[in-house]
C-alpha cells in the first residue's frame, strides 16, 4: 500500500530562480536556500520516491478558453513554460501510474479531475521541483493544479476535500510508493497589481502561526475577499497549502523559516507538516 510519509509548505517564488530586479539581503536569501536544503534532506531521510506538488496556474498554461478547477498531470511533464525564468526547459519524471490512479480514484469518488496527458509546468510547480526535488536522486513528481488565482476560484473547503481525496487515493494504491505532498505559493503578494512589491509581514505571521498549530479550519474560514484585502491576489495561494494539509491529515507545522522577501515580491514561509500530537 502506498502512503503519504511527508508534507511541506513552501513558496514558489519565480525570482528565486530568475534574476530579481535587486538582490535580496544575503541573510534572508541564505535562510531560504537553507530551507530548501532542509526539505531535500528530509525527502532522503523519509525515503520519499514521489512528490505531489500542489500549485496554481497564473494565466500562463490556461486562459479564458478553459480554466480547470482541479487538474492533475498524468503523462509527460516538462518545465518551465516561462522563458523569463532564465533556465532551459527540461523533462521532469512523472509517476504516471500513481497519477493515473489518483485521477481514476477521484473520478469514482467525487473529484472530477481535469487531466493533462502532456504538460509544461509554470513556475508554481516548476520552482518547487527545481529547488526541492531535482537534486534528490530517484524522486518523481506529480503536478496538481488548483484554480487559486483566477475568479471563479476553487473554494478553500473544496481544496481541503481534494487533498483528502488525494490521500484516500494514495492509500488505495497497491504499490509501495512513499509520497510527500507540497503545498506551494504565497504568502502575501500582489502579482500584476499596483501594490506589487508589498509584503504584509504581520498577516503572513498570523498564517504561519495557523500552520504551526495545525489550525486548518481558521485558514479555510478566511474569505477570499479578506485574503485579497490583507494578502493580495497572491495570498489566495494558501488554498494550495490547505489542499496539502487535507492530504496529510491532522497535523501541526514545524516552521523552518519565514522571510519577508521584498526583492522576490512575496512573503516566504517554509514548514514541515507533522502528525498532530
Amino acid at each position: 500500500m502506498a502512503q503519504i510519509v511527508g508534507g511541506f509548505i513552501m513558496p514558489h517564488a519565480p525570482h528565486s530562480v530568475a534574476t530579481p530586479p535587486a538582490p535580496p539581503p544575503k541573510d534572508k536569501a541564505d535562510a531560504c536556500w537553507s530551507a530548501f536544503a532542509t526539505i531535500r534532506r528530509r525527502l532522503r531521510e523519509l525515503d520519499v520516491d514521489t512528490v505531489v506538488v500542489v500549485g496554481d496556474d497564473h494565466y500562463t498554461i490556461h486562459g479564458p478558453h478553459c480554466i480547470p478547477s482541479v487538474l492533475i498531470g498524468i503523462g509527460e511533464v516538462s518545465g518551465p513554460v516561462e522563458p523569463w525564468l532564465e533556465v532551459p526547459r527540461v523533462p521532469i519524471e512523472n509517476n504516471q501510474l500513481l497519477a493515473r490512479h489518483i485521477m481514476s480514484h477521484g473520478h469514482h469518488n467525487g473529484v472530477d479531475w481535469a487531466y493533462a496527458k502532456a504538460m509544461t509546468l509554470d513556475h508554481s510547480c516548476y520552482v518547487p521541483w527545481h529547488h526541492a526535488v531535482r537534486e534528490v536522486e530517484g524522486v518523481k513528481m506529480i503536478p496538481v493544479y488548483l484554480n487559486a488565482g483566477v475568479d471563479p476560484l476553487i473554494p478553500s473547503r473544496r481544496a481541503y476535500e481534494v487533498g483528502q481525496a488525494i490521500a484516500r487515493a494514495i492509500e488505495a494504491y497497491e504499490g509501495g510508493d512513499r509520497v510527500a505532498i507540497y503545498g506551494t505559493g504565497g504568502m502575501s503578494h500582489w502579482p500584476g497589481m499596483s501594490q506589487m512589491g508589498r509584503v504584509n509581514e504581520e498577516w503572513d505571521r498570523q498564517l504561519v502561526e495557523m500552520i504551526r498549530t495545525g489550525d486548518v479550519e481558521s485558514l479555510i474560514a478566511l474569505s477570499d475577499e479578506a485574503i485579497v484585502e490583507a494578502g493580495g491576489n497572491g495570498g489566495l495561494e494558501l488554498k494550495n497549502w490547505i489542499c496539502a494539509m487535507g492530504a496529510f491529515g491532522a497535523c501541526s507545522g514545524d516552521i523552518i523559516t519565514y522571510q519577508a522577501m521584498y526583492e522576490w515580491v512575496c512573503g516566504c514561509a517554509f514548514a514541515e507538516l507533522k502528525e498532530a500530537a
